[in-house]
């Protein structure tokens, strides 16, 4: 009989001992019994007899993890602090896989200038390509992925996953025919089992995919190239609180090619890496930017040029960061806004179901006729939102075809894909959305954005606040103009700072680096620990016993701790600590020591609520 440790798939536990009558190869997928429920996981190593009795393993299932999943499997362990099992749970294990040498005779034609871009991206393992939007990224690309594909190499494209658009598919397969694969989070089991087996058998060498793809099983991966690399949707929002991109940087170690692009990059990763500068547009866009001083509404500014727009046969596309018709209901007499009973934030108002829900944890209720706190029934809807816009939209222009581009609207990737059919066929005129709104998607009727609401994004407790908000404001500016001139409303009381670096990201880049040297990364290394506890002296206490266990670790900077942002969220209140450094190691020691109390360690953060 031999004996091993077995990772459980997605279980937050060390590996358990199993017993099996066979020698097994190390992270070859298993069947076992764990609480009488039938459980995937993954040999980890053999060991010793222990003086326990132990279970037997079920099932051998023929598949397992490649060797650059175990590497990466490893690494998120070790880096983003949780256990194997929990790692494991984010990959696709490998059956046999077959390689066939790509034959692939169309290629983009290439500028003198992309041909520069893409000769750079080969002379470098790791390369950032800075271009402007519309200045031909994707050609650059497609052709490096080529290169990769033709020599018999598996080739990765990350995207973020709204991205993902039968457009992208079309102009992807173009190139390469059937042998692109697309992998995002709504794919169903089907699809996923018919991807996977093409895939297994060498007729998929391309994935396209958001950023699970990563973990498909690439027994040959010759380059990533990951898109919009600035894009916060990279990182995971739960355990393990891994970077997509951050991890395809890592797989460089291993001579695979990573490209890196975005028109917007983010200021650590310019600092970071090598980067070519791809100036202009294919298109010659002219953008005149108009600046509505004023706060956030329809105003008459944005009317008019939506008038002028639609009287010219053209589409426009309203930015704004709101869902819903309302952010939340204000008692004038008390001055409360209305909570959610289970977490510390006011409740949106949704007209078309009569409700207020909670955009944290989902709790909904009736839209009530007096304030909870002092009975008064002088209660006022404020902050304005997408599907409030809509309404208003449709008041003023009677007959134009309106849609909302939001979560709440685009729960599937099929609604995705009918959407912005629909737009791209001119069967709408004025799509109005949320930053969903802001993705590569070409829009080549588009002659106005209007940029609403963004001036509280610059005052969030963020230190990358300034870049998000100015990433965001160019994103959707870009929308506009992809085959002519085209208007860029931004409504805004903070007309200084977006006239500065509207039209110059580089130089934005040049005063951030400036601004946050010492203190913020590029520069230093941050850990964000969020305590969560029903009790609120509890995870009080745990906060206090966190913070006496990690004042020993040397080159470990303290920032701040106490109340989280949003204190309280399903029924747990939250304190935070966060900590800087000048190197991952101490603060690794650190998330450790938070592990062991049960808090949740977040290295490298982008959230700070």
């Amino acid at each position: 009989m031999y004996y091993y440790e077995v990772a459980i798939s997605g279980a937050s536990l060390p590996p358990l001992t199993y017993e099996f009558t066979t020698l097994l190869e190390p992270f070859s997928e298993v069947k076992i019994k764990l609480k009488n429920k039938i459980q995937t996981g993954y040999i980890v190593r053999e060991v010793d007899k222990p003086s326990f009795k132990t279970a037997e393993i079920l099932e051998l299932t023929g598949a397992k993890l490649t060797g650059l999943q175990i590497e990466l499997l490893k690494f998120i362990s070790y880096y983003y602090t949780c256990e194997l099992g929990v790692a494991s749970g984010l990959f696709e294990p490998c059956l046999d896989t077959k390689i066939f040498k790509g034959e692939f005779t169309k290629s983009p034609n290439l500028s003198p200038k992309q041909l520069e871009a893409l000769n750079y991206a080969k002379q470098n393992q790791i390369s950032l390509l800075f271009g402007d939007t519309g200045s031909g990224k994707s050609e650059v690309y497609i052709s490096l992925i080529k290169e990769f594909l033709d020599a018999g190499k598996q080739a990765l494209f990350l995207m973020p996953e709204i991205s993902l658009t039968p457009q992208m598919q079309k102009r992807l397969e173009e190139y390469f025919g059937c042998g692109v694969g697309i992998w995002h989070s709504k794919i169903t089991q089907k699809s996923k089992k018919e991807l996977l087996e093409k895939f297994f058998s060498g007729e998929i060498k391309l994935i396209a995919g958001a950023r699970s793809a990563l973990f498909l099983p690439f027994t040959d991966l010759g380059v990533i190239v990951v898109d919009e690399e600035h894009d916060d949707s990279y990182k995971s929002s739960s355990k393990p609180y891994y970077n997509a991109r951050d991890l395809s940087v890592y797989l460089a170690k291993f001579g695979i090619k990573v490209l890196l692009g975005s028109a917007t990059p983010s200021v650590s990763s310019f600092d970071k890496f090598n980067h070519f500068r791809l100036k202009g547009t294919f298109f010659e866009s002219q953008k005149e930017f108009i600046y509505d001083e004023s706060a956030t509404a329809l105003s008459q500014t944005i009317i008019n040029e939506l008038r002028n727009s639609l009287n010219s046969g053209k589409q426009a596309v309203v930015f704004l960061p709101t869902r819903a018709n309302f952010k939340f209901l204000l008692c004038k007499e008390c001055n409360k806004s209305i909570k959610c009973p289970y977490c510390s934030v006011s409740m949106s108002l949704h007209k078309k179901t009569n409700a207020l829900r909670c955009h944290y944890c989902g709790f909904a209720m009736p839209i009530p006729k007096s304030c909870p706190n002092c009975d008064s029934q002088m209660l006022e809807s404020k902050k304005i939102g997408t599907s409030e816009l809509v309404l208003e939209l449709e008041r003023e222009f009677e007959g134009v075809r309106i849609a909302k581009f939001d979560k709440d609207e685009i729960t599937t990737h099929k609604k995705l894909t009918t959407l912005l059919k629909n737009f791209n066929d001119k069967k709408i005129d004025i799509l109005v959305g949320t930053q969903m709104l802001s993705k590569g998607h070409d829009y080549h009727n588009v002659d106005l954005a209007v940029i609403m609401g963004l001036d509280e994004h610059l005052e969030y407790c963020d230190f990358r606040a300034r870049e998000k908000t100015l990433s965001l404001a160019m994103q959707v500016a870009g929308r506009a103009g992809r085959a002519s001139k085209a208007k860029v409303i931004i409504q805004t009381l903070q007309k200084d700072f977006f006239e500065n670096y509207i039209s110059d990201y580089d130089k934005f880049i040049e005063d951030e680096l400036e601004f946050r040297n010492p203190l913020y990364p590029p520069f230093a290394r941050l850990l964000r620990i969020i305590i969560s506890d029903k009790s609120e002296a509890n995870a009080q206490n745990l906060e206090e016993e966190i913070l006496k266990n990690i004042a020993s670790i040397p080159d470990l900077q303290i920032i701040g701790h106490g109340k989280a942002l949003i204190e309280f969220i399903n029924s747990k209140f939250r304190r935070e600590i966060m900590l800087r450094s000048s190197s991952h190691i101490p603060l690794l020691k650190a998330a450790n020591v938070a592990s062991r109390f049960g808090g949740s360690a977040d290295i490298d953060p982008v959230s700070f609520n």
